[in-house]
């Protein structure tokens, strides 16, 4: 075994929490390996073909075929553990707190947290939230006082060639074209087909623009939305595409998810509407909302269909608005937040 630093990676995935607990970790893994260190990640089944997916190498040590839930992952991860000998573990999942963290120091391992609820306490020497709005006083009581806080989007694990694109997408913004491109993510996992649902109650105000719809192979939308494309030349199905930072950077609008998929949107300066899909979503978007940083709507409200097509019309109506949103939002995340993580990391 070599001597370089060692980090293991504990993410949750799945679908009620999505992927991007695992594809955060995959970028800052990334950055670390960039700086020299060694990575694994504790892979259950739902977070394996993610990390495939993404180009992570399979690594035989981590076979985790069939095995489910956090307690049965917990006992694989100590066990692995004890084989590849991490010096820092990094956790990235909602069920863990300070007990369940305790368990995966061993001897004289340190813990990383990425978090993003400041909801628990926990057991390490950093923490790192990039949430909009997160205030260092909002872990008061939850991490330890000697632990660094990294909080805020300066901190977002946004993959590199998102930064890459950055100058491109913010000069064709600059120019204030008309709406011809629509970008639909709303994550590979497809929670509740939302997918289907956003691109039916779109397609009656598209009008000649066209729509981009990133979707998951395994998406519950899929064959529903293989029909629409078939019927409609506008829609156009991007399924399991790598290609996020170019349509990202190449679309004039998004009606996106509230996941980690935001920090991605502002380092291209991407206008938004952007949904909630989950309560622990609610709370950042309406700041952003507040803030004029992005249209925040609520998937689970009763007349989500028609706000989402008044809002859709609003963005395309005025090209004033989608320029103050894709600065604003720009303004949030350079794209380097994964540097600055990983060398926090490297440091402990």
């Amino acid at each position: 075994m070599s001597d370089a630093p060692r980090i293991l990676f504990f993410a949750n995935a799945g679908p009620e929490v999505g992927g991007g607990h695992v594809m955060r970790s995959l970028t800052l893994a990334r950055a670390l390996t960039e700086a020299g260190a060694e990575c694994a990640f504790v892979e259950s089944r739902a977070a394996a073909p993610i990390l495939r997916r993404f180009g992570w190498p399979a690594q035989t040590l981590l076979a985790m075929i069939g095995v489910e839930g956090l307690e049965p992952l917990l006992h694989y991860a100590e066990s692995f553990a004890t084989v590849f000998e991490p010096d820092v573990v990094v956790v990235d999942h909602y069920e863990m707190g300070a007990a369940e963290e305790r368990r995966l120091r061993g001897d004289g391992r340190r813990l990383a947290v990425i978090d993003d609820l400041a909801n628990r306490a926990h057991d390490c020497e950093l923490l790192v939230d990039p949430g909009y709005g997160r205030r260092l006083d909002d872990y008061s009581g939850l991490a330890p006082s000697a632990a660094p806080r990294l909080v805020g989007p300066t901190f977002a694990l946004v993959r590199p060639e998102f930064g890459g694109a950055r100058p491109r997408a913010m000069s064709r913004r600059a120019k204030h074209e008309p709406v011809r491109r629509v970008l639909v993510s709303l994550g590979l996992t497809d929670l509740g087909g939302i997918t289907q649902r956003v691109v039916t109650a779109l397609a009656p105000v598209l009008g000649e623009a066209r729509l981009e719809v990133v979707i998951g192979a395994e998406a519950a939308s899929l064959p529903g939305l293989r029909e629409l494309a078939a019927a409609d030349r506008r829609v156009r199905l991007w399924i399991d595409t790598q290609e996020m930072a170019t349509l990202m950077a190449d679309t004039d609008l998004c009606i996106g998810a509230g996941g980690s998929s935001v920090w991605e949107r502002a380092v291209v300066g991407l206008p938004t509407v952007t949904l909630a899909l989950a309560d622990n979503q609610r709370p950042m978007i309406a700041q952003m909302d507040a803030a004029g940083i992005t249209l925040g709507l609520d998937a689970a409200a009763p007349d989500f269909e028609h706000a989402l097509q008044t809002a859709f019309n609003r963005l395309v109506d005025e090209a004033d608005l989608r320029w103050r949103l894709a600065q604003r939002t720009a303004d949030l995340c350079d794209g380097q937040g994964a540097v600055r993580v990983a060398e926090a990391v490297l440091r402990l």
